[in-house]
């Protein structure tokens, strides 16, 4: 019952502040100590009993008051780190302090009016008149920063006795540093009641980063956010162990603990919402990028997080780090023999943006993952949430940042090397059984997202195709299962309808020939599986060839539009089964959050072209000449058997209804057109009718068909199809597993082209990429915070949030 009337108290307090419109006196200690006393208990009472149109009313009707609440709360945290918050008492007015401000300052917020309030300087007290008082921002950030390291609040005390408190303005913060990795080995004792008070802290720093979400996209340089700057600024004597302490309570979690069943059912586990709020405020303070330069020297950035994280070097601490990533990122997909029995995280989004970032700033540690297989564990859970987020328009985003880590990735050559080795499949995923190496994964999964995923995913393809060109000179050994998907993608993507509806769809064709190309001149030898594939679909290159430019076609091309499909068809022929125990992609539930994402920038602007014969990268070692040559060559050929008149007689016919059902989503939705592209032809022959909607011409169909890459594959068919079809007639096969016995012994050895060079083409940083970036990252804490829901219901400018 005491409960009760202590809450009810509370909710008094709270309606005399909003319905007074005259100012309530600063010194009346009585009725401000109300909001911190230990009536309230939970963060959850303080949402409760104190509702956003109340926090409105007030900031409208009572500034004043408003105001006051705001710096007693402020002042209440000085003066417990002023006497080292030793008490129960101190304790809990600390938390009801900080969950009242992390109720309030969205508010403030969001109002323009009042955003600068926390930049104005203190009310002085008449008798001791400071020569200049500092921000209430900057007083609030330092006494949380202090108040994280408080003993026997937030951290473990190391003395005993008589004279045990510490003097908290004084304490060597660096000695308290919270989970033992990188910079600090001693493993603190782990009590619930820190990690708890931790946390609350911790939402508390990061409503103070929101500000962010209540201004449309800017740039950081020209407009930072004061708060994150503070707090990693040199003013911030605690930036080194605060650093230390997310980044090592982040990678050292294990969700699964002992690993026995259902224990997180049993118990709570305080160390997850710790976790949650760390990672949120890492990517939230690293995304704080206010150099000018792009290359992270130690003493370039003035956002010392950033410093840091760039200054990793040790291989222990990289190893500490990607343990971390691995853990966390597969934890998600472990499977068990009973249900639901392990611990499962939710904070894979974040983890993927903190990846990003790692690699982005440390670019030793981006070259020690390629260094080693463990690659392929960030790889496989990326793939996993592509595949099973493909068709859920509400993970348009989480689709989006997973492309942009592989396409970062493919630029280096240890990354192709990389994906040579055998998969074994632990995870139950929606693609066709397949017996082959992470690159066939890697193309079946992509072929899944192309041709089943959500119709938003379409300014994708580019970065898709693009990842596929850059590790394709690498690729030793393609399942059969890979090369039909490849071929599928070029006879979907090369139908006369599909070229003719969008200016920019013809680049998607020539990265598919840059990919066969890559493979034929470099990695022919083990790759007959792709090549018989060619050999049954020339017919494709052969219609590629000869695509019709004269007006009459092409209007009959854009009128099938109307009647055919509007999707690519999933597969031209019969689909293989899925692995069992998987879940098909679905859509997302009605009423799903989501909020709204930027344009991404064109492939052009996010890549830049490098030749791969350059001087060799520091990871990249000689033993990439023998990985993958003792890969078992028996892969599984499930492609249908031919018998030697399906191979004279290709199943693709240019009008067949295989070709017209290849159509897209129209042309409104397809990738945004890039500038001129010299080596794709983008050039002349455009013409905009009066309506504004573009119209292919015979120039402009002319201008790219004169340079699409055949001459290879021609060569190819040229050489290869004569030879197999006289083997078929000689020794009657009807089994194309004896054709394929003949393709691996054969060679096209001074009978190709002279190899083209290799083109990369490599991740640059870009404006575009990063206000992305900063939009998804704040989306995405926005709508997992919902316990408490911090946000909800505030005016942000940075997205929109809308229901599915």
């Amino acid at each position: 019952m005491g409960n009760v009337d202590t809450k009810l108290n509370f909710r008094k307090a709270v309606i005399q502040l909003t319905s007074k419109t005259q100012p309530i006196d600063a010194g009346d200690n009585n009725f401000w100590d109300q909001f911190w006393s230990e009536n309230v208990t939970s963060v959850q009472d303080v949402f409760t009993l104190v509702p956003a149109t109340e926090i409105r009313a007030l900031r409208e009707e009572a500034p004043s008051n408003l105001a006051t609440l705001c710096y007693k709360a402020v002042e209440k945290l000085v003066r417990a780190v002023d006497s080292s918050c030793r008490t129960q008492q101190e304790q809990q007015t600390v938390l009801n302090c900080s969950r009242l401000l992390t109720r309030i300052l969205p508010y403030i917020f969001e109002d323009p009016e009042w955003r600068g309030f926390f930049w104005t300087s203190l009310p002085e007290n008449a008798g001791e008149r400071n020569e200049e008082s500092s921000p209430l921002a900057h007083s609030l950030l330092s006494a949380i920063s202090d108040l994280l390291f408080c003993p026997d609040f937030t951290v473990a005390s190391k003395k005993s006795g008589p004279d045990k408190a510490e003097d908290l303005q004084s304490i060597d913060s660096c000695e308290y540093i919270w989970e033992a990795g990188v910079g600090f080995a001693h493993s603190p004792p782990h009590y619930a009641t820190y990690d708890a008070a931790r946390t609350e802290l911790l939402k508390l720093l990061l409503t103070c980063f929101s500000e962010t979400m209540y201004q449309p996209p800017v740039d950081i340089q020209s407009s930072p956010n004061k708060w994150v700057e503070y707090l990693t600024s040199t003013e911030n004597r605690h930036a080194l162990p605060m650093f230390t302490s997310l980044l090592n309570t982040v990678c050292a979690y294990d969700p699964v603990g002992l690993g026995l069943p259902y224990n997180h059912l049993l118990f709570s586990d305080t160390a997850e919402p710790l976790v949650d709020t760390a990672l949120q405020i890492l990517i939230v303070t690293l995304d704080h990028d206010t150099s000018s330069s792009q290359s992270y020297d130690s003493n370039s950035p003035d956002n010392l997080f950033i410093n840091y994280l760039s200054r990793i070097h040790r291989d222990e601490d990289f190893g500490f780090v990607l343990r971390g990533f691995t853990r966390l990122l597969n934890n998600p997909l472990v499977q068990t023999y009973l249900p639901n029995s392990t611990k499962k995280v939710q904070f894979h989004q974040e983890l993927l943006v903190f990846f990003w970032k790692m690699c982005d700033y440390n670019k030793k540690f981006l070259y020690y993952v390629l260094k080693s297989s463990d690659v392929l564990e960030i790889l496989v859970p990326i793939l996993y949430h592509l595949n099973d987020s493909r068709a859920d328009q509400s993970r348009v985003g989480l689709m989006h940042i997973g492309v942009f880590i592989i396409l970062l990735l493919s630029g280096e050559r240890n990354f192709g090397v990389r994906l040579n080795k055998p998969y074994t499949a632990t995870i139950p995923m929606d693609i066709p059984v397949f017996t082959g190496t992470h690159a066939d994964l890697l193309i079946t999964v992509f072929h899944k997202i192309i041709t089943t995923g959500h119709q938003r995913l379409q300014p994708l393809f580019d970065c898709l195709l693009t990842i596929l060109v850059n590790v394709s000179p690498y690729l030793k050994t393609l399942s059969m299962v890979a090369s039909t998907k490849l071929l599928h993608l070029l006879e979907a993507f090369s139908t006369p309808w599909f070229l003719f509806s969008s200016p920019s769809n013809h680049h998607l064709v020539f990265f598919l020939l840059e990919i066969f190309n890559n493979i034929i001149q470099y990695q022919f030898d083990g790759n007959s599986n792709l090549v018989y594939t060619i050999i049954r679909k020339r017919q494709v290159f052969h219609s590629l060839a000869n695509l019709p430019s004269d007006y009459g076609t092409i209007a009959k091309s854009l009128s099938k539009r109307g009647s055919s499909r509007r999707h690519i068809p999933s597969q031209s022929g019969p689909e293989s089964p899925s692995m069992e125990g998987s879940k098909p992609a679905l859509p997302a539930e009605p009423g799903t959050l989501k909020a709204t994402l930027p344009a991404t920038p064109g492939i052009e602007k996010m890549t830049g072209r490098e030749s791969a014969h350059m001087a060799r990268s520091p990871i990249e070692e000689e033993e990439s000449s023998t990985i993958g040559d003792n890969l078992s060559a028996e892969l599984t050929t499930t492609g249908a058997t031919l018998n030697n008149k399906e191979i004279e007689e290709s199943p693709v016919k240019e009008n067949s209804n295989q070709v017209s059902r290849s159509s897209t989503p129209p042309a409104s939705n397809t990738i945004q057109q890039s500038p001129k592209r010299q080596e794709m032809g983008d050039s002349g022959g455009i013409n905009k009718v009066n309506s504004g909607q573009w119209v292919p011409t015979s120039e402009w169909v002319n201008s790219w068909k004169s340079k699409l890459p055949l001459q290879t594959i021609m060569r190819l068919l040229q050489v290869l199809v004569p030879q197999v079809e006289k083997i078929c007639i000689d020794k009657g096969l009807t089994d194309e597993s004896e054709i394929l016995k003949f393709l691996q012994h054969g060679t096209l050895v001074g009978l190709l082209p002279v190899p083209h060079p290799i083109l990369i083409r490599k991740y640059q940083a870009n404006s575009g990429t990063t206000t992305w970036f900063r939009t998804y990252m704040w989306g995405v804490i926005y709508l997992r915070n919902v316990d408490p829901p911090i946000w909800y219901d505030t005016d942000v400018k940075l997205f929109e949030i809308q229901r599915v």
